[in-house]
């Protein structure tokens, strides 16, 4: 808290939440939020008699997950690994390419537009086909956590590199500061606080690609395993796959956030 004066000239403290204290606030209010619509959720069900096959209740889910363990934690791993493998991929590719896309006019005017007309196409419809060109393995998967996490990156780090304020690009050209210094000292920081905007909706993403490519064709994972489970009316089983898929998400998404405050600490925080 700050001391700010009042009307009078007083000084008095500011009652306003240090950042710290707002995100603390935040988290508990959504932990509330979270345990009173579960228990909502068992009440209706069991007040309602509502079919296990149709909706399970949240005790019969963890349950589940306790009977499955060792099952749910085999193929988490695996859809996990497809996620961060993917999306290691598209990281490697497309911040480079993003950097010859700014720096080039050519790429500009052909490359970017091509990237868009391929970010319209659904990955859906896609993923089948490279079953079909690639095969039942984990490359598809990869593959298409690729291509969903490719766009949002590419997109950031162009946007971000060429956010540069005029002025200050002006003061590094009359310092004659050459190209590499230009991105290094100016350009590249100035984009990071855009890039990982990019990575952390790419990471979200990430995991539905992974997805995605386990239902159109695969013996394991946790996309597998909810086909699996709805298939055989094991509703209960397949709630449970989704619970941990939304816990991987959560995970990885403030993991990205955690590694951005500590290499980007100018960039704005909510």
């Amino acid at each position: 808290m700050t001391a700010e004066p009042n009307a009078a000239g007083v000084y008095q403290e500011d009652e306003s939440l240090e950042p710290g204290d707002s995100t603390l606030k935040a988290a508990l209010g959504a932990t509330a939020t979270l345990v009173a619509l579960t228990i909502v959720w068992e009440l209706l069900v069991r007040q309602f008699q509502v079919p296990a096959w149709l909706l399970p209740s949240p005790s019969l889910i963890g349950q589940s997950m306790l009977e499955w363990r060792s099952e749910l934690v085999g193929h988490s791993l695996v859809t996990l690994y497809e996620t961060l493998v993917g999306f290691a991929l598209s990281i490697a590719i497309s911040v480079p390419l993003a950097v010859a896309v700014v720096y080039s006019r050519l790429l500009q005017n052909t490359i970017y537009p091509i990237l868009l007309a391929l970010q319209s196409m659904p990955k859906v419809a896609i993923a089948p086909l490279l079953a079909l060109w690639i095969g039942f393995g984990t490359l598809p998967k990869i593959v298409v956590v690729f291509l969903v996490c490719f766009f949002p990156i590419i997109v950031a780090t162009a946007t971000g590199l060429a956010a540069v304020p005029a002025p200050l690009m002006d003061l590094i050209r009359s310092l004659s500061a050459s190209s590499l210094q230009t991105f290094v000292k100016i350009r590249f920081p100035t984009a990071m606080p855009h890039i990982f905007v990019g990575l952390k909706i790419a990471i979200t993403f990430a995991v539905i690609g992974a997805v995605i490519g386990e239902f159109v064709g695969s013996e394991s994972g946790l996309g597998y395993l909810i086909l699996v489970s709805t298939s055989q009316s094991r509703t209960p089983l397949a709630f449970g796959a989704l619970v941990l898929l939304t816990v991987m998400s959560i995970v990885l998404y403030y993991g990205i956030a955690l590694i951005e405050h500590i290499v980007v600490p100018w960039a704005p925080r909510n």
